[in-house]
């Protein structure tokens, strides 16, 4: 039963094959970000993963962060479910400009411009795939349809600061996700994504 809502998420018709293997390579994406920066990202204030996941995921193999990147839903978040801050965000594409004097790492610089990408072309393809894959809400993915995808661009120094895990604040996710994939327990990764898939349904009801 398990399996079978896992799999009939992923399936839905609003869901390309091509898109969720877009997802799927930001997800491992992330996970390799958050491995690289597993110090880096615990600074406080910084904090990205709950507990000791940060230093969890440095161990993984790539097979083994792949098979927890195979999600129906995206594994980091830019504040997409708070609607305020990307309606101010997105209707001023007039006064946007590149901090230059703000440094980030060029790997992270390179993953939130991907994400933002891809934020805008779920948003401008598929109506409710916004939503489900990232968590954001309609008024949110109709902002992001108003822009042009080159305008994004000049958002990725200011946005990468508000880039965290998704559900960055459960640790029963992120350590039974990080546990199965080290385990390569195929049977309770799948259990994994179905709480996952519980927790964005949880949050689109809000």
């Amino acid at each position: 039963m398990q399996d079978a809502l896992v799999s009939g998420w992923a399936r839905q018709p609003h869901f390309p094959a091509e898109m969720l293997a877009s997802l799927h390579g930001l997800n491992h994406r992330f996970l390799d970000l958050v491995g690289a920066h597993s110090q880096d990202w615990r600074v406080p204030g910084r904090l990205k993963l709950p507990g000791e996941v940060t230093a969890q995921v440095a161990p993984l193999s790539a097979a083994q962060r792949a098979a927890a990147a195979n999600c129906p839903y995206a594994l980091f978040d830019l504040r997409f479910d708070d609607d305020e801050h990307w309606q101010a965000r997105l209707s001023r594409t007039a006064h946007w400009r590149i901090a230059d004097e703000t440094v980030i790492a060029d790997d992270t610089a390179d993953f939130v411009r991907l994400a933002l990408f891809y934020a805008w072309h779920v948003a401008s393809s598929t109506k409710l795939a916004a939503q489900l894959l990232l968590g954001m809400n309609e008024r949110t993915a109709v902002a992001f349809r108003s822009v042009t995808l080159n305008s994004l661009q000049a958002l990725v120094v200011s946005e990468a600061a508000n880039l965290t895990a998704r559900w960055c604040t459960s640790n029963a996710y992120w350590s039974a996700l990080v546990c199965a994939a080290s385990r390569t327990d195929a049977a309770r990764l799948r259990r994994v994504q179905l709480f996952g898939l519980q927790l964005a349904a949880a949050a689109q009801l809000r």
